[in-house]
């Protein structure tokens, strides 16, 4: 059966089909926040400069079986200037499951020509995608049909923990005493933990706190966290949206009233995404990070959560607290592909010799 390709620029649209994009949902084997309308549409809203949205959908019959939300935008890269594909939502998108219907490889494959025609581009870069079947096939199908050069990375390997009975107990070893110091240090100074299901009326008042707590760490004096100037006004209507559908959970830890720490999860399926934490540096001693992240798993025991996950962590020396008490690893890719395009072809030839370069240098380290 062939499939019929369509396009849309707006997500909120009475003719974009919410309805059937949610029933595609509910048919992948994983669906994460990042991968929610209402997460996609507070993304499209605050795009940056130059960046359109263009959202590719296949249809049989009268089920939909692909839907794509791309970025279309101008990025310099290695000092050049290039027209590029991502998916919406980069960068603040931790981990994405490809829409497309289990099965249905032929339908992604047959999407990259579409994305040619309408999406002239140097590069298409998808990243922090999970691997399937249909998409490591039909992306595969891809790079060898017709890119210039084409790339399927580990993007990392993301430490996730299987929420059990035996939580109950105090872990072994190391982390036992961690906790413990972790604890006499808090009630020393009679700091307490404290567990936020925000809805869609408070959602706004925990954000203040919690952004007042990350713009007062080394995040804010970096400008890198969630909550840094280029993207404060898109995550926060996105956490609001979430939160309007119950999906997101903070625990904070408090002292004399005022947050002094917190991490910040987005739950989707029984699995709890640690998405962002942030401490004051006066407190920077007294292990606040392991003990909140001690009070996600109670909590997962006490609400039925099935996963802790860490997100995203980096993909070299990742420190995330999650690894002492690690179950399994979850794999992120990233996929590139270069156009024929004279600018793909010029970037990719570059980016082809930067890599034989630093992998030559690290084999003479």
């Amino acid at each position: 059966m062939t499939a019929r390709f369509a396009w849309h620029d707006d997500l909120e649209a009475e003719s974009f089909p919410a309805a059937a994009y949610n029933a595609l949902l509910a048919r992948l084997p994983v669906c994460t926040p990042f991968n929610r309308l209402s997460w996609l549409r507070a993304m499209a809203r605050h795009l940056r400069p130059g960046q359109t949205l263009h959202v590719l959908i296949a249809w049989e019959d009268a089920r939909l079986v692909l839907c794509l939300p791309l970025l279309h935008c101008r990025e310099r890269q290695i000092g050049l200037p290039l027209r590029v594909v991502r998916h919406l939502g980069y960068p603040l998108a931790d981990r994405i499951m490809l829409a497309v219907e289990p099965g249905q490889e032929a339908v992604l494959r047959d999407a990259l020509p579409h994305i040619r025609r309408a999406l002239p581009h140097a590069l298409l870069q998808l990243d922090e995608i999970l691997p399937t079947p249909t998409s490591d096939a039909g992306l595969t199908a891809w790079g060898k049909r017709g890119s210039f050069r084409w790339e399927n990375r580990l993007s990392c390997l993301v430490p996730e923990h299987r929420v059990c009975a035996k939580d109950r107990d105090e872990p072994a070893g190391d982390l036992r005493y961690e906790l413990r110091r972790a604890r006499k240090r808090s009630a020393a100074i009679g700091a307490t933990p404290r567990r936020e299901r925000p809805d869609a009326g408070t959602m706004d008042a925990l954000l203040a706190r919690i952004c007042a707590v990350e713009r007062s760490s080394w995040k804010g004096k970096q400008d890198v966290g969630i909550f840094r100037s280029d993207s404060v006004a898109a995550i926060t209507e996105a956490l609001r949206a979430l939160a309007a559908e119950d999906r997101v959970r903070v625990v904070l830890l408090e002292h004399a009233g005022r947050c002094i720490s917190y991490r910040l999860g987005l739950l989707e399926q029984g699995r709890l995404y640690d998405y962002s934490l942030a401490f004051l540096p006066a407190y920077a001693a007294l292990g606040s990070g392991r003990l909140l992240l001690d009070e996600w798993i109670r909590w997962g025991l006490d609400e039925g959560w099935q996963w802790i996950d860490a997100s995203r962590v980096r993909r070299a020396h990742s420190r995330h607290l999650l690894h002492e008490r690690m179950s399994g690893r979850v794999e992120h890719r990233r996929w590139r592909f270069y156009s024929c395009r004279p600018s793909g072809l010029v970037f990719g030839l570059i980016y082809g010799v930067w890599q034989s370069w630093r992998r030559h240098v690290r084999r003479s380290d």
